[in-house]
């Protein structure tokens, strides 16, 4: 369903196929339809990106936006990145 809808609006999906679907798929033979698009580097890439945001996210201000104006909220998060960064 997720991927039929990026596939329409013409976006490439990331998302591994489960181990379950891809055995019902290979047992259906010429039925079964054809693989989807997975592409390694890309995933890898996508779940760095996500665990960035979700390290920004463990501070309370970025995560809640407590913010209204935009540009306060982007030196909220430069902030939160600096000590990110700082840290490791």
């Amino acid at each position: 369903m997720i991927r039929a809808y990026l596939r329409r609006r013409g976006i490439r999906h990331v998302i591994p196929e489960k181990s379950g679907r891809k055995a019902a798929r290979q047992q259906r033979g010429s039925r079964g339809g054809r693989p989807a698009g997975f592409d390694k580097a890309r995933y890898r890439a996508r779940n760095s990106v996500e665990r960035a945001i979700n390290k920004l996210k463990q501070f309370r201000a970025v995560a809640t936006r407590y913010d209204k104006r935009g540009y306060v909220y982007l030196g909220t998060v430069t902030a939160a990145a600096l000590l990110i960064w700082l840290r490791t």
